[in-house]
């Protein structure tokens, strides 16, 4: 039998948290690079019946790297102040949505969102909760 918390580690994981919440589980994940440098993985499962009432993991994976933790703490905290007092904060968005906060021109800038289904790239062994 292969030793699993020895397997992660091959594969570059350092860290790793599990929070259930609800039917929910998410998983913090700290992996590295070939290059050595840290990311976070943060999976969502949800277990989730077929039509035979079989069982199975839906997940949803989001890959965050270092270099986008203050951006997406920013949105993140932007988004739960406003959830809980329902107004939008002060801060404005001061960059391109596809570009660096160099090319930003410093005018109001439309940022648009599109719906966009992404399957799982990795080969990485998935949590069973």
């Amino acid at each position: 039998m292969e030793d699993t918390e020895n397997k992660g580690k091959e594969r570059g994981e350092i860290f790793s948290r599990a929070i259930r919440a609800g039917k929910r589980t998410y998983f913090f994940d700290v992996k590295t690079t070939v290059e050595e440098e840290a990311y976070l993985t943060i999976t969502e499962s949800k277990r989730r019946f077929n039509d035979q009432g079989k069982f199975f993991y839906e997940k949803h994976k989001l890959f965050l790297y270092k270099e986008d933790f203050e951006k997406f703490l920013n949105g993140l905290n932007d988004s739960i102040e406003f959830i809980k007092t329902g107004k939008a904060p002060d801060r404005q968005v001061p960059e391109n949505l596809y570009g660096s906060s160099d090319e930003a021109d410093g005018k109001d800038q439309k940022i648009e969102h599109h719906s966009i289904e992404f399957e799982d790239l990795t080969s990485e062994p998935e949590h069973n909760i």
